[in-house]
């Protein structure tokens, strides 16, 4: 048995590709971790990793073993799942790493439900922007928004989308009118977002029946995508108008408050940016990761049902293909 949890402890600190990130995922101390991958080290007489100060890295052996023992583990998780599913339920902690918006406009309102149904399972959240080698370290799940660049070996699936509604404060209306085509945002205060890399969204793109319209949104500030609340703060307070994600929860209660009035409704904002699931395709064996991506899924599918326009997600923009400071630069005519 001890030579199977050190199997076991092998494969999970070569995909973490450190100890301390196994020990997260098997629910134990990273001495534990390291003690049964010493032993197993010494019982093979081969050096299965290359210890760094930034984490481990498989020798040459090391990831010949590693891809000789992994189907037969597979081939037994499958069987203990199989014999204990009846008798047992899930327990340990899955690693999420989820991107601030997501988690704020959609997972935390969730997490009380998940909590109910699994109080064995302990929920690690780790906020980042981009998935890197770095940031997938011991990671079960991640939840992006946009095009990920493929990174590592992960599993990558679409769970839904969202595109924008464009919101001004009342008071703003009032004071300068309410567009009636999209064209009339240029004679006003757009607030705009910079990118995760950089650029600044400010093309803002229009389609009504056959009719595309494309416009180079300007205005007097221009926010990071973190933290959020910039985004409708600014435009609540007077300042300008905003584009506002429209699965956005608070973005409804202010709506139905007035604090924010939309503009341009019978117009559909064409840029759908999807939402994503990554994972080790390994997680998938785990039961408690295997409820959790069940859980999201889910989710995202209650979310979609409830989208005020359902189109498919675009493909990835043409700004992204190169470095712009501005989205709209060399953007395509109307």
């Amino acid at each position: 048995m001890d030579k199977l949890r050190s199997l076991h402890y092998f494969v999970a600190a070569a995909e973490s590709s450190s100890f301390s990130g196994a020990s997260r995922r098997l629910g134990v101390s990273v001495a534990a971790v390291a003690k049964l991958v010493g032993t197993l080290e010494r019982d093979l007489g081969l050096k299965l990793f290359e210890r760094h100060a930034s984490g481990l890295a498989l020798t040459a052996g090391g990831s010949r073993y590693l891809d000789a023992c992994r189907p037969a583990l597979e081939q037994l998780t499958d069987a203990d799942e199989q014999a204990s599913a009846a008798s047992s339920s899930a327990r340990g902690t899955v690693v999420v790493g989820v991107q601030p918006v997501i988690a704020q406009e959609c997972l935390t309102a969730a997490l009380p439900r998940f909590a109910a149904l699994y109080p064995d399972i302990q929920l690690d959240m780790r906020y980042f922007m981009q998935p890197t080698e770095e940031q997938i370290r011991g990671v079960d799940a991640m939840l992006v928004m946009g095009w990920p660049h493929q990174v590592g070996d992960l599993v990558q699936r679409r769970l839904g989308a969202t595109s924008f509604a464009v919101c001004a404060a009342p008071s703003y209306w009032a004071l300068h009118g309410m567009p009636e085509h999209p064209s009339e945002l240029e004679e006003h205060n757009c607030l705009c977002i910079r990118a995760i890399g950089g650029a600044v969204m400010d093309l803002w793109q229009f389609a009504r029946g056959d009719e595309r319209v494309s416009v180079a949104a300007r205005g007097s500030v221009v926010v990071d995508n973190v933290p959020r609340d910039r985004v409708r703060d600014l435009p609540i307070a007077g300042l300008g108008v905003a584009r506002i994600l429209e699965w956005d929860t608070r973005r409804g209660r202010l709506l139905a408050d007035g604090a924010l009035q939309p503009a341009l409704t019978d117009w559909s904002c064409t840029e759908v940016v999807p939402v994503n699931l990554l994972y080790p395709a390994s997680v998938r064996r785990i039961p408690r990761v295997r409820l959790f991506i069940e859980f999201v899924t889910q989710l995202f599918i209650d979310i979609e049902r409830h989208r005020e326009r359902r189109a498919p997600a675009t493909g990835q923009p043409s700004w992204l293909k190169g470095k712009r400071l501005r989205t709209s630069a060399r953007a395509p005519s109307p």
